[in-house]
């Protein structure tokens, strides 16, 4: 017979950034509260499993295809702005300064964990560049994402296109005094004019 609770910490142990200890933790959490709030939860999970999924034209998580941000005829269709993970929409969304269309790619290149670019969704990128006059590549600053931009400006710069690149650097309110040496060189080379 498997131990119920062993069962529940394996599993909240294999989602992303939950290591055992934490695992171990939200376990006995959820041994704490009344049964309706665990049922709530469960009922949550099973919810998005049920009612969600990607967007069939730019994979961002939605309950209706195409999703809002598809759909919405006030967007600039000029732009598309190419993210990592659905996730990282709604980061962009948050600063009002982006009105464009969005491009999932569900990963970056990782050579080292088998990820080429044939398992991200490049190719559905590809056939959606009519009318697009910039792609602004929001890949995370790391090694994989600068390997994702990098590849990608390679693809499409051939085919005409703007291709631009978040740029990365210092935070507003940061001290330079601790601001390591990557982010401050990112600062120096993506300075502008005043």
């Amino acid at each position: 017979m498997s131990d119920p609770l062993a069962r529940l910490i394996g599993e909240l142990a294999r989602l992303p950034g939950i290591g055992p200890k934490t695992a171990t933790r939200l376990a006995h959490h959820l041994l704490k509260v009344a049964p309706a709030e665990a049922q709530a939860l469960a009922s949550a999970v099973l919810e998005v499993k049920e009612k969600l999924f990607h967007c069939s034209a730019c994979n961002a998580i939605t309950p209706v295809d195409p999703c809002r941000w598809c759909t919405d005829e006030r967007r600039d269709r000029a732009r598309i702005c190419v993210v990592e993970e659905p996730f990282n929409i709604e980061p962009v969304e948050r600063t009002g300064e982006y009105h464009g269309l969005y491009h999932v790619l569900l990963g970056a290149l990782s050579p080292h964990r088998g990820i080429g670019p044939d398992r991200l969704a490049i190719p559905a990128l590809l056939e959606r560049l009519a009318g697009i006059e910039e792609v602004i590549v929001a890949t995370n600053p790391n090694v994989e994402g600068e390997a994702t931009a990098l590849y990608l400006a390679r693809v499409l710069k051939p085919r005409g296109l703007k291709v631009t690149r978040l740029a990365f650097g210092m935070p507003v309110g940061g001290d330079i005094e601790y601001t390591d040496e990557v982010t401050l060189g990112r600062s120096l080379a993506g300075r502008r004019e005043m």
